[in-house]
């Protein structure tokens, strides 16, 4: 039986809302949904000068002065980053995937979500050389989306399939990072 979050007396909408399984999936679409329709609409520039602001420090010249964007991807990509591994290793250590057997799955469908990707683009790239050295672009799964997307099913998916595709993200993520550190440097 799935367990919906109970609507107490003197809790509000917004706390009904923000303690169901979907919240955050909702709150990603319609976030990004927002950015694009900012982003291409007549307020682009000021969306552009937004992000670009400066609101922080110069951490290294190399880096320059802390933006809006260097913060969203410095700061908050890397707590997501930390929270999902960290839950993933809780799995690898003694959850669900603690045995090879069921590692073997996600791990093969995330190498076969980055190379058929990989292959696929140097397919359409053809003969173009200028072209070649993209073949990277398609291989790494956005893993906020995706289990954004899987959130908004809330407790109508199982945990299985959550687990699945957590790992197959971050298996791609990390294999990803692992082309840029080989490939890209």
């Amino acid at each position: 039986m799935t367990e919906t979050p109970q609507k107490r007396p003197n809790q509000s909408a917004l706390r009904a809302f923000l303690a169901s399984e979907a919240a955050g999936g909702i709150l990603l679409m319609v976030a990004a949904a927002l950015a694009l329709l900012v982003a291409n609409s007549p307020f682009a520039d000021s969306y552009a000068h937004f992000v670009h602001a400066v609101i922080g420090p110069e951490l290294t010249p190399k880096l320059g002065p802390m933006t809006v964007h260097l913060w969203i991807n410095d700061g908050l990509m890397a707590i997501f980053f930390l929270l999902v591994g960290l839950e993933i290793k809780r799995e690898f250590v003694d959850g669900h995937l603690s045995t090879w057997d069921d590692r073997r799955l996600p791990i093969i469908a995330a190498a076969a979500g980055m190379v058929v990707p990989a292959l696929i683009y140097l397919g359409v790239a053809g003969g173009d050389p200028d072209l070649h050295r993209g073949w990277a672009i398609p291989a790494a799964t956005d893993i906020a989306f995706a289990i954004g997307v899987l959130a908004l099913l809330g407790s109508r998916a199982p945990a299985s399939l959550k687990l699945f595709l957590t790992t197959v993200a971050i298996v791609d993520d990390m294999g990803a990072v692992a082309i840029i550190a080989l490939f890209y440097t």
